[in-house]
C-alpha cells in the first residue's frame, strides 16, 4: 500500500528509493499491462470489422467496413459515415480525490490500484478525413481506465457510462473488449448528424466558399452549433 511518507522518517535516498518501488514499478506495471490489452483490442477490432463488412454486403455493397492500424497507440475502424478512433494514453494516470473511485474499498486499501492507463474512443464523420476537412470536429465518447490488475471502468455516452462501472471487481478480457466495441458502435451508429442551426450558416465568406468547392472546408460535426452535454446527450 502506497502511503503518505513522512519526510523526518526518512533520507532523501530513502525516500527516492521507496518511491521507485512503491509508485514507479507499479506504473511500469500498468504500461506493460495496457500494452497487452490494447493488442488485444486491436485483434478484436479487426475481427468485427470483417464481420460486419461481410455481412454488410449482403444487403447493401456501398456500405464501408474498414479497419486500419495508424500506429502502435492507433487504431481506426471505419464504418460507413462515422470512423472511431481508438487512442492508447503511453502516459499513466490517477484521479482527484473527488473520484468516485475513491469511495471503494479496493483503492482505500491499496492506493496503487488507482493507476491507470488510458484508452480513448473518439467518434468523427468519415467524410472530414475522405475531403480532408481539418477543422471538422470529433466526439469523445468514451475513455477506458484500466489498472495493473486489469481492472477496469469506462467513461462514456449512454451505455458505455452505465454498463462498465465496476472497477472493484470488473476484469478486462477479450470478452469485455468486444462487449465495449460493440456499444462504441451502437452509440456511433445512432448518434446523428444534425444540420447546424440557421443563425450559425447564414453568413459565409468568399474564401470559405471557394475552398468549400475544392475541399469542402465549411466546418462540420454530429452536434456542431449545439452544447454537446458531457454528462448525456441532450443538446441545449
Amino acid at each position: 500500500m502506497l502511503k503518505h511518507i513522512k519526510m523526518d522518517k526518512l533520507t532523501p535516498h530513502e525516500l527516492v528509493i521507496k518511491l521507485l518501488k512503491e509508485k514507479t514499478s507499479t506504473l511500469l506495471n500498468v504500461r506493460e499491462n495496457m500494452g497487452h490489452h490494447f493488442k488485444i483490442m486491436k485483434e478484436v477490432i479487426a475481427e468485427i470489422a470483417k464481420e460486419i463488412a461481410h455481412e454488410a454486403a449482403t444487403f447493401d455493397k456501398r456500405i464501408i467496413v474498414q479497419y486500419k492500424e495508424k500506429s502502435e497507440f492507433e487504431v481506426w475502424l471505419t464504418i460507413a459515415e462515422d470512423v472511431l478512433v481508438f487512442y492508447m494514453q503511453s502516459n499513466i494516470f490517477s484521479f482527484d480525490r473527488t473520484h468516485p473511485v475513491w469511495q471503494t474499498s479496493y483503492l482505500k486499501n491499496n492506493e496503487t490500484n488507482g493507476y491507470c492507463g488510458s484508452i480513448s474512443i473518439y467518434n468523427f464523420l468519415s467524410d472530414s478525413f475522405k475531403y480532408d476537412r481539418s477543422s471538422d470536429l470529433g466526439y469523445l465518447i468514451a475513455r477506458i481506465f484500466v489498472n495493473h490488475e486489469s481492472h477496469y471502468f469506462v467513461e462514456g455516452k449512454r451505455q458505455l457510462g452505465f454498463l462498465y462501472n465496476n472497477f472493484s471487481t470488473a476484469t478486462l478480457d477479450k470478452a469485455a473488449i468486444h462487449d465495449i466495441i460493440t456499444s462504441a458502435i451502437l452509440y456511433t451508429l445512432d448518434f446523428n448528424l444534425f444540420a447546424q442551426p440557421f443563425d450559425n450558416v447564414k453568413e459565409v465568406s468568399v474564401s470559405v466558399m471557394e475552398e468549400e468547392s475544392n475541399k469542402m472546408q465549411i466546418q462540420t460535426g454530429k452536434r456542431l452549433g449545439f452544447r454537446f452535454n458531457a454528462d448525456n446527450d441532450q443538446i441545449k
